[in-house]
């Protein structure tokens, strides 16, 4: 009985240093790659033209449950009338299709439903996570109309994030982008309705895209001990 009494004692002592030896990271870069889809006038399914995009990250976080993402990333986006169930009547004869060239930069709030994370600063916390984004960007496209669109856009995502290795973050996201810009296809009002709204009767576009990350900037253990 008393060595097992020790044995346990020794496995709890070994497992209170391990966690106290596990290092809280406070900022994370990266890069992300995946599909873009069209939401406007002349698209009928977020899933048909989707395009590839890139990005990169940079992640500044804040506790075990938020963060503040940085990204630029750069894709297509396509479409045409033809997979639009509204009749144009300017189109009626000659369809009209279009790729465009897409820079976004957004600044995204991320919120981990639970604790992110290992180690004596994250009791509670899994390394497997869900989390919300809500933030602002700036949309640029260019379409192959010569027609150049510049706006502001309201990003809002879901995404889950896995801690592979003690400095290795994989996610996924899904992002839809709500522009303010009717111009993104190369047409603007193609209905001829008038409309008031910063994101009302605009082009929109959405995001899937996996990413991995690489944890650094490691906080002092020793200044975050002493604040115990």
């Amino acid at each position: 009985m008393k060595r097992l009494l020790s044995l346990l004692l020794m496995l709890l002592a070994f497992a209170t240093v391990k966690a106290q030896g596990d290092v809280e990271y406070r900022a994370e870069i990266g890069a992300g790659a995946g599909l873009v889809a069209y939401e406007g006038d002349f698209n009928g399914s977020v899933l048909k033209n989707q395009q590839p995009i890139a990005s990169v990250i940079f992640r500044r976080l804040f506790n075990p449950r938020s963060g503040l993402k940085i990204s630029g990333s750069y894709g297509k986006l396509k479409g045409s009338s033809k997979n639009a169930d509204t009749y144009y009547i300017d189109f009626a004869d000659q369809p009209y299709g279009f790729n465009s060239s897409l820079a976004d930069v957004s600044i995204v709030y991320e919120y981990n439903l639970w604790p992110y994370g290992t180690g004596r600063e994250y009791r509670g916390a899994k390394p497997l996570v869900p989390y919300l984004a809500i933030g602002l960007g700036a949309t640029y496209a260019s379409a192959d109309n010569d027609t150049n669109s510049f706006a502001v856009n309201m990003p809002i995502g879901i995404g889950l994030k896995y801690k592979i290795a003690d400095r290795l973050n994989l996610g996924i996201e899904w992002t839809m982008h709500f522009s303010g810009s009717d111009k993104l296809d190369g047409i603007a009002d193609p209905y001829y309705v008038k409309s008031n709204g910063i994101f009302k009767n605009t082009d929109c576009y959405s995001a899937l895209q996996l990413s991995l990350t690489y944890s650094f900037m490691a906080k002092c253990r020793t200044c975050h001990n002493a604040d115990e």
